[in-house]
Formats: structure tokens, C-alpha cells, sequence
């Protein structure tokens, strides 16, 4: 059914859509993480190689692709509409910039520990993987200085790094370690290995920060009303998912993987779709984008059972990130031990040795008892959250 006025009480003031896209895609993320921890090839094979994967091994890591982009650009949307909020009841937009910040700050110190821990289950710490919240954390940081700034010109800020970070690619390697490492945060993935410390830099701050700063001029969209936004995020999502069409038959400029013919159509297909995640080009975040538009779209304005089942882990998205991660590998701990085998910990290992595994209808089957699991416990903290606004350690998770 559709709804064109907002829950009541004190929900009034989220933008339901948000948190119904934001949570299905929290579902779909804890399926990648299943199948990287449990699937048997997964320490092997690579599911994106199209000499080596299956249609369904690659479209099970493909349709995660839309986790990140979704994740970074409602980041910036949320940080747009709060600070809007805080203007409208006449409040210190300074205090909404510094809380910004400091979540920004309390974000990447999550990232290096708690969430690190859950990786590699190393007490020693000798791995340290930067991921999205590394490039979420980053990315509120820098937008609460450039949300100073008029709106438009940090959206065209956005766009201007969306479409012109792939010709960053053409930048020789730099050789020095201390300008390896600064590179590696803003701009490229880039593994530093040593003896006794590995980083790993999967997602530079950069081209993160682009799709974030066009979520949060994005933020005007959802001052509108509810037909005008719906219209305006189809058309909108619809001219992203085109001009990704576009370029890529055209095959010259957007993404570092080009397409090409396969040994069959459906190959083909897969290759046309097989776009680059690590840093995000061009070409994935128009396609995943563009999802996500259409995403929001249908969601806006629609309470159904699903959109209700969905918004509770969308109201809680650092809650229910931090808690899947460790059912995920206390899962994996399981099977492990289960089938015989011992915890191999070291750097960059998850800990699964090789041999240990499941099929992956398994890992669906996995993943679906992990999300159901984890339903009662944000329902749970979202409720907490609501009836306790005054611990505001609760706004940091």
C-alpha cells in the first residue's frame, strides 16, 4: 500500500525511504560476507574472473556491489537532512558539524579495532584492513568542513571527483613508503605488506568522498514533496543507469575493466556488468547508483510488511554492522572446528584453513538465519534508542 503522510510521533522527521533502501542493502551485505568466510572457493577463486566463476558465483558477489555506494551516499544524504533539521528548530549548526566530525573520528576508530578484530581474529593486530567505514568516517570528516559551503558547489564538487577520479589510474606507482601510504588512503587500493604489519587500503577516501558529497546535495531532494522526490529519483536514477549503458558500449573511459565478447552470451553479459568496485569507477557508480535511485523511488512513501521489516535494520546500520560481522565469524569459527580443521591466524587470513568450506545453497541458508537473527535485536536497540535520546553515545552506533 502506499502512504503519502509520514509515521507520527517522533519518527516524523526520518524520511522513511532512507532507512528501507539503507536496510535492504545491510541484508544483502551480510550475504557477501557469508560468502567470503564460508563458501568454499572463496579463498580461491575469484568471483568477479570470468574464466574461473559461475553466473550464480558472480551475481552473488555482483548484487552486493550495491552495499558500499548505497551505504557512503545516504551518509551524505542523513548528514544533509540533519543539518537542515537543526536549522529549521533554530539550533547550532557548529554542533551539528562538530558531531559530524567526531562520529567521523569515532567511525575509523572503530574500523582499526573492533571491526578489524572481527577480520582476522588476531589479538597482535598484524593486519589492519580499511574498509567502508574507513571511507565513511573519512568522508563525514571532510564534509563536516565542506558543508560550510553552498550546497551546489559541494554536489558539483562530488560529480567533478565521480567522473575524473579513473584518470587518477594513469599516475605512475609511487615508490616511496611514506607517499605510498598517503596515496593509498585518498586515492588507490594498495596493499603495504612487512614482516610483522600488512595494511591493507581498500577503499581510498577519495573517490568515496565524491559519491558521498552528491548524496548530500542529493538531501534537497527529500525536502520536496513526496510525488515531486518519487519523479524526480526515477528520472534520476533512470539517466544514471543510461548514461552508464552509454559509456559503456562506447568502452574507452569510466571504468579500468572494459567489456568484451565471451565464450557465450550470458558471459557476455556478465562481462558488460563486470564493473570496478576497487577504487569505485565511473561506470559502478552509475550503474549501482542508479539502483539505488530506483531503489528509493519505489520505497518512498510505500508501508508495506516488507518496508517495516527492512526499516528496523535500516535505523540501526552501525548496531547491526558490528554485530553481524562477529555472527558471521563466530559462524565461521563453528563450521570450522565442526568439520575437523583448526583456526589458522595470521596476516590477511580470515582464519579458515584450506579444505574447510560449504556449498554455497549453504551459505544462502547461512545468511538467512544470521539476518533473521539479528531482526529481534535491532528492533530491540532501535526501540532503546527512541525511548533513551538522552545518552548520546547511542547517536555514535
Amino acid at each position: 500500500m502506499h502512504s503519502q503522510s509520514a509515521p507520527t510521533g517522533k519518527a516524523r522527521e526520518r524520511i522513511w525511504a532512507i532507512d528501507t533502501v539503507r536496510g535492504l542493502v545491510m541484508v544483502i551485505m551480510a550475504l557477501d560476507h557469508v560468502r567470503d568466510l564460508l563458501h568454499l572457493p572463496a579463498l580461491t577463486q575469484d568471483p568477479a574472473d570470468l574464466n574461473t566463476t559461475t553466473p550464480p558465483i558472480f551475481l552473488t558477489r555482483w548484487i552486493t556491489h550495491l552495499c558500499a555506494p548505497t551505504f557512503v551516499f545516504l551518509s551524505g544524504t542523513s548528514a544533509y537532512l540533519s543539518l537542515q533539521r537543526r536549522r529549521t528548530m533554530g539550533g547550532s549548526l557548529a554542533a551539528t558539524r562538530g558531531f559530524l566530525f567526531r562520529r567521523g573520528l569515532v567511525l575509523i576508530a572503530l574500523e582499526i579495532t573492533v571491526i578489524n578484530f572481527a577480520f582476522w581474529t588476531d589479538v597482535q593486530f598484524r593486519t589492519l584492513l580499511l574498509q567502508v567505514i574507513y571511507a565513511i568516517g573519512g568522508g563525514l570528516i571532510v564534509l563536516s568542513l565542506l558543508s560550510r559551503l553552498p550546497v551546489r558547489w559541494v554536489g558539483a564538487l562530488g560529480i567533478l571527483i565521480v567522473g575524473t577520479h579513473d584518470l587518477l589510474l594513469l599516475v605512475p606507482p609511487i615508490t616511496n613508503s611514506v607517499g605510498q601510504l598517503i596515496w593509498a588512503l585518498l586515492f588507490r587500493v594498495q596493499l603495504l605488506p612487512s614482516p610483522s604489519f600488512t595494511v591493507l587500503i581498500a577503499y581510498p577516501l577519495t573517490p568515496w568522498l565524491g559519491i558521498m558529497l552528491v548524496g548530500y546535495a542529493s538531501g534537497t531532494l527529500f525536502e520536496q514533496p513526496l510525488t515531486s522526490r518519487r519523479k524526480r529519483l526515477l528520472l534520476g536514477g533512470l539517466a544514471s543507469l543510461g548514461l552508464f549503458v552509454v559509456l559503456r558500449f562506447v568502452n574507452q573511459y569510466g571504468d579500468a575493466a572494459p567489456w568484451s565478447v565471451q565464450r557465450t552470451s550470458l558471459f557476455t553479459t556478465l562481462s558488460f556488468l563486470n564493473v570496478s568496485k576497487y577504487p569505485p569507477s565511473l561506470l559502478y557508480t552509475l550503474l549501482m547508483l542508479g539502483i539505488m535511485a530506483l531503489l528509493l523511488a519505489w520505497a518512498d512513501g510505500v508501508d508495506t510488511k516488507l518496508t517495516q521489516v527492512l526499516r528496523v535494520y535500516g535505523t540501526v546500520p552501525m548496531f547491526y554492522y558490528l554485530l553481524h560481522w562477529y555472527l558471521v565469524k563466530l559462524t565461521m569459527i563453528g563450521m570450522v572446528y565442526g568439520q575437523g580443521y583448526s583456526l589458522v591466524i595470521g596476516t590477511l587470513s580470515f582464519g579458515r584453513p584450506p579444505g574447510a568450506g560449504v556449498s554455497l545453497p549453504m551459505v544462502y541458508v547461512v545468511w538467512l538465519g544470521i539476518v533473521a537473527l539479528l531482526y529481534p535485536l535491532c528492533r530491540w536497540y532501535g526501540r532503546y534508542k527512541i525511548a533513551h535520546p538522552e545518552q548520546s553515545w547511542l547517536r555514535y552506533l
